[in-house]
C-alpha cells in the first residue's frame, strides 16, 4: 500500500472535479452508521423537547448562538 504522502502527491495532481470525488468517496467511508450512537442521539433528542415543552430549558434564536462564540 502507498504511503499517505505519495496518496496526497498524486491525488494534489488530480483535475479539480477528480479531487472533489475523491473527497466524497472519502469522507463517505468515514461514515459509517453506528445502531447504538443512533439511538443515543435519539434519546438525548427526545429528552430535551420533553424538557423545553415542560419549560425547563428555552429556545435562543441563532443569532444568539452566535454572539456567544465571537
Amino acid at each position: 500500500m502507498a504511503a499517505p504522502k505519495e496518496i496526497l502527491k498524486e491525488a494534489l495532481n488530480l483535475k479539480a472535479a477528480e479531487k472533489a470525488e475523491l473527497i466524497d468517496k472519502l469522507l463517505s467511508s468515514l461514515h459509517s452508521p453506528d445502531k447504538e450512537i443512533d439511538e443515543l442521539w435519539a434519546k438525548e433528542a427526545e429528552s430535551r423537547i420533553v424538557a423545553y415543552e415542560q419549560g425547563k430549558i428555552k429556545a435562543v434564536t441563532l443569532n444568539e448562538v452566535l454572539e456567544k462564540y465571537k
